[in-house]
């Protein structure tokens, strides 16, 4: 094969913005070479319909089960309800058809992980997840950095991602939006599962999780959209983590403080890395009060470090086809995976901590329990009243 047959399950604002992107309706810098789109699946007539105009040849199925058995692709990719991901997955790959699911991976940590054994159990069949910002240079020299240790340990880490603005009119889109039962939460499970990923795959996983959650803030919903998390690390560093959707400016601010220095990242574009001449120990077991002084002063720093800039040229759009043509190319050519589907339990359980913790008024300990998480969201969709609750 010298392309992936790629189908398409959920034409909807993601599925949507996909299948323009593959075929060439909307113009981007990054194309992916090994993808072709040749499937189509909605369970809305008028979707149907309107993608039978826009995209002639392509088939359209209106059950995703047929797009899967109809020997017109090779890979999926699930662009609908977070509930129905691992569902999906798992009927492709034990049908030998390659699964890229979208984030987040799940709702609940045990699905995802059923998911996860499920596909571990088909090697031969490849799993992966659409974190595009991992494709970020600018973050990936900032895992490669922290993970060569050239700055020691993490003591710190602090991320502002309020650049997340939604207003009501986004949550009415769609009956099953930021409801319990159809979507499983808000800004934890639609906005910032990329930063609950790339939090983790840069900096490590918490073992504790202590978080206070605010639902409907600003808005008629019923789910988390203002939350506020503080973690701890196996080293016993902090974290913490803010973000919401009700914030019209925004901030987009990482800082991540180590031994040897310290990384700011700033709108996801620019960071600064600071190189200590010394680190942090040495210079609290050698400094004067003199030294502190000069220091305080506004002296003396420029002899304290030196600073590295770093830039991140990739546009948006990009990001997900490159995620794509990877997928791609590991099939192909076995190329490793930036974002195998497996990471993806990571940020679910993070996002289970935080709601458990604030539903708990406790800190939780990692990992999660993943009945405890299972009987408490099923209480509150049980509440909620829209939807049937979940069995597993």
């Amino acid at each position: 094969m010298e392309k992936i047959r790629l189908g398409i399950i959920g034409i909807g604002a993601q599925g949507g913005t996909y299948a323009r992107f593959l075929t060439g309706k909307v113009p981007i810098p990054y194309v992916p070479e090994h993808v072709e789109l040749t499937a189509l699946c909605d369970i809305d007539p008028a979707v149907r319909e309107k993608c039978a105009a826009d995209y002639p040849g392509i088939p359209i199925f209106d059950d995703y089960k047929a797009l899967v058995d109809s020997g017109k692709v090779d890979a999926i990719v699930t662009t609908v309800p977070h509930y129905l991901h691992p569902e999906m997955a798992i009927y492709a790959i034990g049908r030998g058809i390659h699964a890229l699911v979208e984030k987040p991976a799940g709702v609940y940590t045990r699905q995802v992980r059923e998911m996860n054994e499920f596909a571990a159990a088909h090697p031969d069949v490849t799993f992966g997840i659409m974190f595009n910002q991992r494709t970020n240079p600018l973050y990936q020299k900032i895992k490669e950095l922290i993970d060569s240790g050239e700055l020691g340990q993490i003591r710190r880490t602090n991320w502002i991602i309020n650049s997340w603005w939604r207003p009501q009119s986004y949550y009415d889109q769609s009956a099953w939006r930021a409801t319990w039962g159809g979507e499983g939460g808000g800004v934890l499970v639609n906005q910032a599962p990329h930063q609950l990923d790339l939090w983790q795959w840069m900096c490590g996983k918490p073992v504790k999780v202590w978080a206070k959650c605010r639902y409907g803030c600003h808005r008629n919903i019923a789910v988390e959209n203002d939350v506020t998390v503080a973690v701890e690390y196996e080293n016993g560093a902090t974290g913490v983590l803010i973000t919401c959707t009700h914030d019209v400016i925004g901030t987009d601010r990482l800082e991540i403080d180590l031994d040897g220095g310290k990384i700011v990242v700033e709108n996801s574009k620019n960071a600064t890395v600071y190189r200590l001449q010394k680190s942090e120990d040495e210079m609290n077991a050698t400094m004067t009060m003199r030294d502190l002084h000069q220091l305080v002063s506004g002296g003396g720093t420029g002899a304290l470090y030196t600073e590295e800039k770093i830039d991140n040229p990739a546009g948006w759009g990009s990001q997900h086809m490159i995620v794509m043509e990877n997928f791609a190319r590991h099939i192909l050519y076995g190329e490793p995976l930036l974002a195998p589907g497996s990471d993806g339990i990571n940020g679910v359980a993070l996002a289970n901590a935080i709601l458990l913790s604030d539903w708990l008024g406790r800190e939780i300990t990692m990992p999660v329990d993943e009945d405890l998480y299972l009987a408490e969201l099923n209480r509150h969709i049980a509440e909620e009243g829209k939807f049937p609750t979940r069995e597993g």
